[in-house]
């Protein structure tokens, strides 16, 4: 009897550990699935967005030296006043000694006519005179050195750099724009297909660069950028490769490098068309 008990008594622990086993992986299942289809539903969402994107925003390159200060402007805005990585300039105005060998590109807000965005290409030239900021600044976190600028012709490299949005373009809510109450700025109201737009002021930006510098002729990039923001960038298909470790310039940063193959190989179908029609754009430019 005591036998036979034991055995009934082994018998429903096993089958309720079986049935305990069979939820959990039961709920790990659905609780997967749901997460995948919230990260399809995601998906989805931010194709549709930059699909759109080009209704409410427009591409320009910086070719006159009017849209090199409104560049300029955004940059000291953000580096300077907003950041302080930078000093406050009097003009207003954010430069460096690597301006003298740049191009610039620059997204505009179309129903507001403001500035939402620039980013600049730092070129380099065939006689080695024009270096990149990561050969001045952070030559010696480049640890994978089959990337390194040396190993590839003058002409074929750039760096992508100061990127900068304005804080007016990074808000989610349907707020006033800083300085209303001294009458710098309008009260202005976006409507929510707009203000879902704004997160990809940034993607657009890297867009406008990767088109620019492909029209310059440019093979390999550099930049210098918040592991953060390559993993989002990684999640719309812009595969950055970060060839040395995260350094403390300004900011938490790594070294990444970027060719056309990393551009377009994982882009889905709504970023490629986001960038399709960025790239018509920055070319008839």
């Amino acid at each position: 009897m005591t036998t036979h008990s034991v055995s009934i008594s082994e018998l429903v622990v096993k089958t309720k550990t079986k049935k305990t086993n069979q939820f959990f992986a039961s709920l790990r299942k659905s609780l997967n699935v749901k997460k995948t289809w919230g990260s399809i539903l995601k998906i989805r969402e931010a194709n549709v967005i930059c699909s759109h994107f080009t209704q409410f925003f427009t591409f320009n390159v910086a070719n006159t030296e009017s849209l090199e200060h409104q560049a300029y402007k955004i940059r000291h805005q953000v580096y300077c006043e907003e950041l302080a990585y930078e000093p406050i300039n009097e003009n207003g105005l954010e430069t460096d000694e690597f301006d003298t060998h740049s191009s610039y590109c620059l997204i505009k807000h179309s129903s507001s006519d403001l500035y939402a965005g620039t980013v600049r290409i730092v070129n380099s030239s065939v006689d080695n005179e024009e270096i990149l900021p990561i050969e001045k600044y952070c030559l010696d976190t480049i640890t994978e050195l089959d990337y390194a600028p040396s190993n590839f012709p003058r002409g074929e490299i750039c760096e992508i750099s100061r990127l900068a949005v304005p804080s007016i373009f990074r808000r989610r809510q349907i707020d006033k724009f800083p300085g209303a109450a001294t009458g710098n700025f309008n009260e202005k109201t976006y409507s929510e297909q707009e203000l879902r737009c704004f997160p990809f002021i940034a993607i657009g930006l890297y867009f406008s660069a990767a088109s620019l510098a492909l029209k310059l002729g440019k093979k390999h990039a550099y930049v210098m950028m918040e592991p953060r923001l390559a993993r989002n960038m990684g999640f719309v298909g812009i595969k950055f490769k970060q060839i040395g470790p995260v350094v403390n310039y300004h900011g938490r940063r790594a070294p990444y490098y970027i060719n056309a193959d990393l551009l377009y190989g994982n882009l889905s179908k709504g970023f490629k068309t986001m960038l399709s029609r960025i790239q018509k754009n920055i070319n008839s430019l």
